[in-house]
C-alpha cells in the first residue's frame, strides 16, 4: 500500500520511526510456503538489532507485536495479522564458526548453518539439513530431525523482549523440550550460538546430502505445505495415526492430506488458510475418534479468521 493509500489514523502513524522499513496492509501469502492468508496490519523490516531493540523500546505498549522467519512452517489466517509484524532481514542472517562453535543469526536458513559447519570441519550438525525453516524458529520450537535437535547442540540464544532489553539465555533459562522452548512469547530470538564437533567435511556433507535425499524421497517439499503439521504424540508417530484414520488424500476445498506423507497439509493451489486449518481440524477428530490420540499442532497460527461473509 502506498503512503497515499493509508487511511487516516491507521496504526502506522502510531509507530516509531525506524531506519528499516515500515509497510502497511502488507500481504503475508507470498512471504508464507502455504501461500496463504490475509495481510499484516504493518510489517516491519528492521535494519539490524539496534533499530529492532528501539523500536520495540517506544511501541505503545498496546500495539501486538508478532514475528515470523521464512514462514516454513506457518499459517497466516485469511483475516490477516492486527498490530505489527516483524520480518527479520539478511541482516540477521549471518554466520560465524569459532573452533567447534557456530554463531547464527536467526534469519540464517538451518541447512545454510549446516553446510557453512561443514565447510569449517564442523560435525553434530548436519541434522539442520532436515528443518526447513531457520535458526530464528528451530531455536522457537526446539527444532529436531533425524535424531537430534536444537537442544542437543545450543550453547545461548540472544534475544530482545518488548520492552527493547536485550537477553542472553542459557540452555537451562531456555526450558527446551520436544518441539517447545520457554522463550516468552515477547522475546524476539536475534541470534544463537551452536557447538558441535570437529568432523571431516567430506563425511559431513555426504551426511547433508543423505538427509536431503531422505526428505525429498519421503515429503512433498516441492509443494505448497507448511511442514510436518502436528507433533508425535509421547511413543506414536502422527503421520501413521493420520494414516490409520483414514485421511490419507483427505480435502477441504483446496486443501489436502498429502499421499506422499500424511501429516503434511498441502495447497492444491485454490485452498484458503480456512481450508487448511478446517482439514487439519478434521484429521485431529479422526485420530481422536479411532485412537483416543488429541494430536497438536506443530504448526504456528496466527491472526484471525475472515468475518462471515468476508471475502479471501
Amino acid at each position: 500500500m502506498s503512503a497515499a493509500a493509508v487511511p487516516a489514523g491507521h496504526l502506522i502513524d502510531r509507530l516509531p520511526p525506524v531506519r528499516g522499513r515500515l509497510s502497511a496492509q502488507a500481504p503475508l501469502a507470498p512471504l508464507t510456503w502455504f501461500r496463504v492468508g490475509g495481510p499484516a496490519e504493518v510489517l516491519f523490516r528492521p535494519a539490524d538489532a539496534d533499530d529492532l531493540a528501539a523500536f520495540l523500546a517506544a511501541c505503545p505498549a498496546d500495539v501486538a507485536v508478532t514475528v515470523i522467519g521464512v514462514a516454513s512452517n506457518l499459517l497466516v489466517r485469511d483475516g490477516g495479522v492486527r498490530g505489527v509484524v516483524v520480518r527479520l532481514p539478511p541482516a540477521f542472517a549471518a554466520i560465524a564458526t569459532d573452533g567447534d562453535r557456530v554463531l547464527a543469526g536467526a534469519a540464517a536458513l538451518d541447512l545454510t548453518v549446516a553446510r557453512t559447519a561443514m565447510e569449517a570441519g564442523i560435525g553434530g550438525l548436519e541434522f539442520l539439513a532436515g528443518i526447513p525453516g531457520t535458526i530464528g524458529g528451530a531455536v522457537r520450537m526446539n527444532g529436531g530431525a533425524y535424531g537430534r535437535e536444537i537442544k542437543d547442540v545450543i550453547v545461548s540464544a540472544q534475544g530482545i523482549d518488548r520492552r527493547g532489553r536485550r537477553l542472553t539465555l542459557d540452555p537451562a533459562m531456555l526450558g527446551l523440550t520436544y518441539r517447545h522452548s520457554g522463550f516468552g512469547a515477547d522475546v524476539i530470538v536475534t541470534a544463537a550460538v551452536l557447538r558441535g564437533e570437529p568432523g571431516d567435511p567430506t563425511a559431513i556433507g555426504a551426511a547433508i546430502e543423505r538427509i536431503q535425499q531422505a526428505r525429498a524421497d519421503s515429503q512433498p517439499v516441492r509443494a505448497r505445505t507448511g511442514g510436518s503439521t502436528f507433533a508425535n504424540p509421547d511413543g506414536a508417530k502422527a503421520w501413521e495415526l493420520i494414516d490409520r484414520a483414514g485421511c490419507r488424500g483427505l480435502t477441504v476445498g483446496g486443501a489436502q492430506v498429502s499421499e506422499k506423507h500424511c501429516n503434511f497439509l498441502l495447497n492444491t493451489g485454490s485452498a484458503t488458510a480456512a481450508d487448511l486449518e478446517t482439514l487439519g481440524e478434521e484429521v485431529r477428530r479422526r485420530v481422536r475418534e479411532t485412537s483416543g490420540v488429541e494430536l497438536r499442532w506443530e504448526i504456528r497460527r496466527i491472526g484471525e479468521p475472515l468475518p462471515a461473509g468476508g471475502d479471501a
